[in-house]
């Protein structure tokens, strides 16, 4: 593949990749068989669609694209024993990671569960007392008060705690990586069980439990009663599917399309009160969910109360939801604070450490367990290498990981697990949680490494920047993005476009904040256009820009609205630059 542009090093140290051949082709040919601008064909043929899908990719229908529940394992058994508790009466605990997914899915059932007029027990786990998922204690308390306990998001190794609650039926909704044996739950509902097809593995576990009511109001029906309106609750599938990162694929893309639609509505009282304190003044999309609203959610578990984000979401009640937004908003600040701490600790340890192995790790006494994930996938971001952060604490070492596309780092863990190198470890294959022995450290992060490289996760240089076409300022209108929203929404396996601006000059140039870069670029034609380049300073694109000096540069980025002041006006999201 040829160098887009004749770049083989940007600015920040990339090489630019255009089209293959194979999608400029596929691109042309949907140019000559619809009437879709060439821009538009140019993203859709890099997705795969052929001419003749075109139409129903651009317009997704749920109902289309939702799977048959029971296809799931233990799925009907799991809803039958779900609604045989609301009709008896009978206590019921949800008990949910503290994470957006976690919280999401948790106030799906408990909404669901106020449509039909009963209520259950909030239960989640605080990060630093009792870890991630069910632990006997909590458990155990849990079904001396309550008949069924649904865990959401978590569950599925839990095979202790499950049998700690001996006096209450558990079902298990969830959907990261299964063992060889499942835990003595009466059901486990989870697309990544060891004995699933796999086909549903992109769920998150918000789409598991909706799944769940899906079938549940399903056997209503057949009974002859209405289930609560589950259109309206898409919002929190979005808002998990998204923020956990899951691929914008198959179904999950048409429940995060039809999601952001019911989220306009402004419906429910803790969306709108995040979304305010957020200063969010535009229709939400991917980058809302992702960006504004989930780290807001994430941030009760991170470092604050661990059920103030399901509580949030779930809540009817306009003034708790106000002040539980701006709570949220609090520790949000309060987290990015001590996240840049342990970022710029990590990141130097890392680097002393070297950045071209398979593995890239720091390890820290007393560092946050709940920023350890973030910074662990800004030092994924850096290196393009998987990557750990732990925090240590007397004895045990608390941490999170990220990977890179191609390599499962959920499963290298598991199995570092099964060696006993981990006291406990799981996740998925792009996330994953473990706890180490301090003097298990070094030689777990070694065998770590090795069971990485054997995916070939030392083989990556700097991440390529993959470009969809070129641009001329001009072309960049409201009605292009308005095209190209149509193959959204954009995020994890499924990236937003990124054009290139040939050979363009810089008319001005200006730091913004503490290293952020606002510039205005034009070409001979006399047509401008703005850009933003956030984190510019971190890397050399800032200095270069704003001492351009007069030279052309050729601009690569993602096209986007900017909605300030009431008005609203196109402009780029500067990724990278070099010159022409």
């Amino acid at each position: 593949m040829t160098d887009f542009l004749d770049v083989s090093s940007s600015i920040t140290g990339r090489r630019w990749l255009g089209p293959s051949i194979d999608i400029a082709r596929a691109a042309e040919l949907l140019a000559q068989e619809t009437t879709l601008p060439p821009a538009l064909c140019q993203v859709l043929a890099r997705r795969g669609v052929a001419p003749q899908d075109s139409a129903s990719f651009l317009d997704p229908k749920l109902a289309d694209l939702l799977p048959d529940p029971r296809s799931l394992q233990d799925m009907e058994k799991a809803a039958t024993r779900f609604l045989a508790a609301v009709k008896a009466q009978q206590k019921i605990a949800v008990f949910a990671d503290y994470d957006v997914d976690g919280g999401s899915s948790a106030a799906l059932l408990i909404t669901w569960l106020r449509d039909m007029g009963a209520a259950a027990t909030l239960y989640v786990p605080d990060r630093i007392d009792e870890g991630y998922g069910p632990n006997e204690e909590a458990m155990a308390a849990l079904a001396k008060d309550h008949d069924l306990i649904i865990c959401v998001d978590c569950g599925t190794l839990s095979h202790g705690p499950i049998a700690a609650a001996k006096d209450a039926d558990v079902v298990v909704l969830d959907h990261h990586l299964g063992g060889e044996t499942l835990p003595p739950a009466l059901a486990v509902v989870n697309p990544n069980r060891q004995d699933e097809s796999g086909e549903l593995a992109h769920l998150c576990a918000a789409g598991v439990v909706f799944l769940m009511l899906v079938e549940a109001n399903r056997q209503m029906r057949e009974d002859g009663a209405k289930g609560p309106d589950l259109i309206s609750m898409l919002d929190l599938v979005a808002l998990a599917t998204v923020a956990d990162v899951a691929p914008l694929i198959g179904v999950n893309r048409a429940l995060v399309r039809q999601g952001l639609k019911v989220m306009a509505r402004r419906d429910r009282v803790g969306v709108v009160a995040l979304a305010d304190v957020a200063r969010m003044d535009a229709m939400p999309n991917s980058y809302h969910l992702g960006f504004l609203l989930g780290p807001r959610v994430n941030a009760g578990g991170r470092i604050g109360k661990a059920d103030l984000g399901a509580r949030l979401l779930s809540t009817d009640n306009p003034h708790e939801a106000a002040a539980l937004a701006e709570r949220l908003d609090g520790l949000n600040t309060e987290r990015r604070d001590v996240e840049a701490a342990v970022r710029a600790a990590a990141m130097e340890q890392a680097e002393d450490r070297g950045f071209d192995a398979p593995l890239v790790w720091a390890a820290g006494e007393g560092w946050h367990p709940g920023v350890v994930g973030i910074v662990a996938s800004r030092l994924k971001e850096a290196t393009n290498r998987p990557a750990i952060v732990i925090g240590l604490d007397s004895d045990e070492g608390k941490g999170s990981g990220r990977s890179i596309s191609g390599v499962d780092l959920g499963a290298s863990i598991q199995k570092l697990a099964a060696e006993g190198l981990l006291l406990k470890g799981g996740g998925h294959k792009m996330a994953a949680g473990l706890t180490v022995q301090r003097d298990q450290l070094e030689p777990a992060m070694h065998r770590l490494g090795e069971l990485l490289a054997k995916q070939g996760a030392g083989d990556a240089g700097p991440a390529d920047l993959k470009l969809d076409g070129m641009l001329m300022p001009q072309a960049a209108s409201p009605e292009l993005i308005a095209d190209i929203d149509k193959a959204g929404p954009f995020g994890a396996g499924a990236p937003a476009p990124r054009f290139a601006f040939p050979g363009v000059e810089i008319r001005f140039a200006k730091r913004v904040g503490d290293s952020h870069l606002k510039l205005t670029f034009g070409d001979e034609t006399g047509a401008r256009l703005d850009a933003i380049s956030f984190g510019a300073y971190d890397t050399p694109l800032g200095a270069r820009l704003e001492q351009h000096g007069g030279a052309r540069f050729h601009l690569a980025g993602r096209l986007e609205i900017n909605s300030w002041g009431g008005r609203q006006s196109v402009q780029l999201r500067l990724e990278d630059a070099a010159e022409a």
